[in-house]
């Protein structure tokens, strides 16, 4: 018989070299790799969006106590009663001039602790200019004057409460309301 019609046996042990187990096991080390690599994108990502979510948690609660502030001027200005979801009572009003108030600089006094936080100044009186303040014309065709605050508010983004989980991020916003 010729030796191509021969069945073929498979090698001996001691001619066989074990190249297929070298192969597998360098595949599963670099399936493993690529697995670690993918938890760590994973769980990086993960804390990219707590912490996006954090400040934009911060933001809504800052810009909301501000805009309860303007309400609440805008309530003492027009003598309307209680005309807001929220009344606030510890808020004070600065109406000098020269009082040295720098938002940057107070705002880093600001603590996680002690937020939220409000300062108002009355601002309309500290413009310097020659010409008068007006808005618009009045009922009997005078010319109103402009009112104007400057609302600095601190906020964070989880409320200060006892058995809540602590605050994370904050946010300051900086605004000039005009009446």
């Amino acid at each position: 018989m010729p030796k191509s019609t021969l069945s073929r046996r498979p090698p001996s042990r001691a001619q066989q070299r074990g190249a297929v187990l070298y192969i597998a096991l360098i595949m599963l080390i670099l399936l493993a790799l690529i697995g670690l690599v993918a938890m760590q994108v994973a769980g990086m990502q993960e804390r990219m969006a707590a912490n996006y979510n954090a400040v934009n948690q911060a933001f809504q609660r800052v810009e909301g106590l501000v805009r309860n502030v303007e309400c609440n001027l805008e309530d003492l200005e027009n003598r309307r009663p209680n005309s807001c979801d929220d009344r606030l009572s510890a808020v004070t009003i600065s109406y000098r001039c020269d009082d040295g108030h720098d938002t940057g600089v107070w705002v880093s006094g600001r603590t996680l602790a002690n937020a939220p936080a409000v300062n108002v100044r009355k601002i309309d009186e500290c413009v310097v200019g020659e010409s008068t303040i007006a808005m618009g014309v009045g009922p009997l065709g005078e010319s109103s004057p402009i009112v104007m605050y400057q609302i600095s508010g601190y906020e964070t983004d989880l409320p200060n409460q006892t058995g809540a989980p602590a605050p994370t991020t904050a946010a300051a916003l900086d605004t000039v309301f005009k009446l």
